[in-house]
């Protein structure tokens, strides 16, 4: 599989509601954050990109912004603007 496949795959794992960091989804495919977003860049607008934010727990900005909704849509625990990382971080198992 290559890298733009790996991140696809750990992004559409992470369920409604939850999210994960760019360094969470890296560790998870033996990739950088840098690479990782790389990624994202590529995938398809039917993969929940707003489910992927910063290590703060600060939402993407592309998409016009639209990231704050979306996670508040799928009632993601936040604190203001930002995600509430303690709280909504998915822990992948296995």
């Amino acid at each position: 599989m290559s890298l733009v496949d790996d991140v696809r795959e750990a992004v559409l794992a992470i369920p409604a509601g939850s999210v994960a960091s760019y360094g969470d989804i890296g560790r998870r495919i033996g990739a950088g954050p840098r690479q990782v977003g790389r990624a994202m860049s590529l995938l398809d607008e039917s993969v929940p990109w707003w489910r992927v934010v910063h290590a703060d727990g600060t939402p993407a900005s592309c998409h016009d912004g639209a990231a704050p909704e979306l996670l508040s849509d799928e009632a993601t625990p936040m604190r203001g603007r930002r995600v509430d990382m303690p709280r909504a971080r998915y822990r992948w198992t296995a």
